[in-house]
C-alpha cells in the first residue's frame, strides 16, 4: 500500500534567478495565439502558487511516459535519455527550493516543460508527446491522493493505538454513559475509548476503498479522444503503481469522483475527531472533571489567570467545518460540469491538499491529546452514582428473578425511582421495605444488581462494557492493528 511520501507541498521556493523572460504569447499554446493574456486573466488563470505540490508527481508521471516513449521507439533513445536527465536535475532543484516558480507559467506542468527547453533544448519538446496537460493533472493528482491516504493511514493507526493503549489502562474503570446528553447506564472508560478505535478503523477502510478505486492511469488518454500513437498504457500505468489504465479516455480526464470519496472519507473521519473532541472539552470541564490535560495541550486566558482551556481539542472540532465545507465546495463544482475538462476543476487542488494537511494535523493533536490527558477515576465514579444509573438493571432482574413481563418491570423501577428521588438517595441506598412498598416480592438479592460495578460487570453480550470484555476488545484490536 505504501508509494513514495515525497512531498513539496510545503516547499518554500528560494528567489534565485529573475523571472524567465516573458513572450508575445505563451508558447506552449503554440501559433495560434499572437498576444499575451492580459494581467488579470493571468492571475485568475494561474495555478502555480498551489499545484507545485504536485511536482513530486508531475516528475513521476513524465519519467514514466518518457520510458513508455522510448521502449516503444516513440522518441529516440538518446532524445528519451536526455529528458530522463533533465528531470532529474529538476527533481533535485525543486527539492532544493532553488527552482523559478513564475504565474506567467500557469502550472507544473509548463514549469517542468519550460525548464526543461532550457536544460536540454529542442528535444525536451518531445517529452509532450501522445498526451495533453489533462490526462497529466488528472495523473498527478490521483497520484497525489493516493500518498495523502498513505500518510493518512498511518497517522490514523496511530490514534488508534494510543486509544488502545488508554482503553486496556482503563478497562475497569467506570464512568456515566449518555444517551441525549443525559446519564443513561455505567459504562468502562476503556469502552467508551473503543468506540472511537472502531470508527476510525471504519474510517481506514473507507479511505483504502477509496485508494483502490482511484488506482487507475488516466496518461495516455490525452485531452479526451485518446492519441493516434503507438503508446503502451499499461506500461505507464505499471511504472507509477497503478493497477490499469483507466478504461475510457473521457471518463479518465473528466472524473474527479476519487476527489470527492477522499474528501467524503476525510469529512467523516473529522467528524469522528469532532465528536472525540467535543467529549474531552467536556470532560476536561470542572463540572464533570473526568480528565485533566498537562500543560502540553493547555491553553491559558489573557484575562483570568485561573483558566485551562482545552484548545487543542476546541481546534480540531473547529476544523471538522473545514473539511466538511471542502466536500461540500467540490461537489458543488462538479454537479454541472458536461464532458470532459473545463478549467473549473482547476478547483479541485486546493480543497484537497487542505484537507489532507488539515486532517493530518487533526488525527497527530487527537493521538498527542489522548495520550496526554490524566483521567480521574474518582470523578467518573462519583458522576455515574448520580441519576440512576443502574434503573435498567433494576428492571433486568425483576424480569429475570420475579418473571415479570419487562413493560410492567419497567412501569414498576420508574416507580422505585421515584421514591429514591424524593428521599434524595440512589438505588442501592433505598431500603428493602421502601422496594417492597412498589414490588412485595422483591429480594434482598436484588442489591447484588444495584452497585454500578454490577452493572457493568452484567453487561456481557457482545460487545457489551463488562471488563472482561474490554480486555478482550483490548486483545483483539492489537491484533487488527498488526494487519497490512
Amino acid at each position: 500500500m505504501k508509494q513514495s511520501r515525497a512531498n513539496v507541498a510545503n516547499a518554500k521556493p528560494a528567489a534565485v534567478p529573475a523571472p524567465r523572460k516573458k513572450t508575445s504569447a505563451n508558447s506552449m499554446w503554440g501559433g495560434r495565439f499572437a498576444a499575451a493574456p492580459s494581467a488579470l486573466m493571468e492571475q485568475v488563470n494561474a495555478s502555480i502558487a498551489f499545484d507545485k505540490a504536485l511536482a513530486t508527481q508531475d516528475l513521476a508521471g513524465s519519467r514514466a511516459h518518457c520510458t513508455m516513449l522510448i521502449e516503444t521507439g516513440i522518441v529516440s533513445a538518446a532524445d528519451g535519455r536526455a529528458i530522463l536527465k533533465g528531470l532529474e536535475k529538476i527533481a533535485g532543484e525543486i527539492a532544493a527550493g532553488t527552482f523559478t516558480f513564475t504565474p506567467a507559467l500557469e502550472d507544473i506542468h509548463m514549469h517542468v516543460e519550460a525548464r526543461l527547453g532550457e536544460l536540454i533544448g529542442p528535444a525536451a519538446g518531445r517529452l509532450h508527446t501522445a498526451r495533453s496537460r489533462n490526462d497529466q493533472v488528472a495523473t498527478d493528482l490521483r497520484l497525489w491522493v493516493r500518498d495523502a491516504i498513505d500518510r493518512l493511514d498511518d497517522t490514523l493507526r496511530d490514534l488508534q493505538t494510543a486509544l488502545v493503549e488508554r482503553a486496556e489502562e482503563h478497562a475497569g474503570t467506570i464512568l456515566p454513559g449518555f444517551t441525549h446528553l443525559q446519564p443513561a447506564q455505567p459504562v468502562t472508560f476503556g469502552h467508551h475509548l473503543l468506540a472511537y478505535f472502531e470508527m476510525l478503523d471504519r474510517d481506514r477502510g473507507r479511505m483504502r476503498d477509496c485508494r483502490a478505486r482511484l488506482n487507475e492511469s488516466p496518461l495516455g488518454a490525452a485531452a479526451l479522444a485518446g492519441t493516434s500513437f503507438p503508446i503502451d498504457r499499461k506500461r505507464t500505468a505499471s511504472l507509477l503503481g497503478f493497477t490499469a489504465p483507466c478504461a475510457n479516455s473521457m471518463d479518465a480526464v473528466s472524473a474527479r469522483d476519487f476527489v470527492i470519496e477522499f474528501l467524503g472519507a476525510a469529512a467523516i473521519a473529522a467528524t469522528h475527531l469532532s465528536r472525540l473532541a467535543e467529549e474531552l472539552v467536556m470532560w476536561a470541564s470542572p463540572a464533570f472533571g473526568f480528565i485533566t490535560f498537562s500543560d502540553a495541550f493547555s491553553t491559558g486566558s489573557s484575562i483570568m489567570p485561573q483558566k485551562r482551556n482545552p484548545d487543542a481539542a476546541e481546534l480540531v472540532r473547529g476544523k471538522a467545518g473545514r473539511v466538511i465545507g471542502a466536500l461540500v465546495g467540490m461537489l458543488v463544482v462538479m454537479k454541472g460540469l458536461p464532458l470532459t475538462y473545463g478549467k473549473d476543476m482547476q478547483e479541485d487542488k486546493e480543497p484537497t491538499f487542505a484537507t489532507a494537511e488539515q486532517l493530518e494535523l487533526c488525527v497527530r493533536v487527537t493521538a498527542g491529546m489522548v495520550r496526554d490527558l490524566r483521567a480521574n477515576p474518582v470523578a467518573m465514579r462519583a458522576s455515574a452514582e448520580k441519576g440512576y444509573l443502574t434503573a435498567t438493571d433494576l428492571a433486568d432482574w425483576l424480569v429475570q428473578a420475579l418473571g415479570v413481563p419487562f413493560r410492567k418491570a419497567h412501569e414498576m423501577t420508574g416507580a422505585i425511582v421515584r421514591v429514591a428521588e424524593n428521599r434524595g438517595v440512589t438505588l442501592a441506598e433505598l431500603s428493602l421495605a421502601e422496594l417492597r412498598s412498589v414490588e412485595p416480592r422483591i429480594t434482598k438479592a436484588v442489591f447484588q444488581a444495584l452497585s454500578v460495578e454490577a452493572s457493568v460487570a452484567r453487561r456481557t453480550s457482545l460487545g457489551g462494557t463488562a471488563p472482561k470484555l474490554v480486555r478482550a476488545a483490548v486483545a483483539r484490536a492489537k491484533k487488527r492493528l498488526t494487519r497490512p
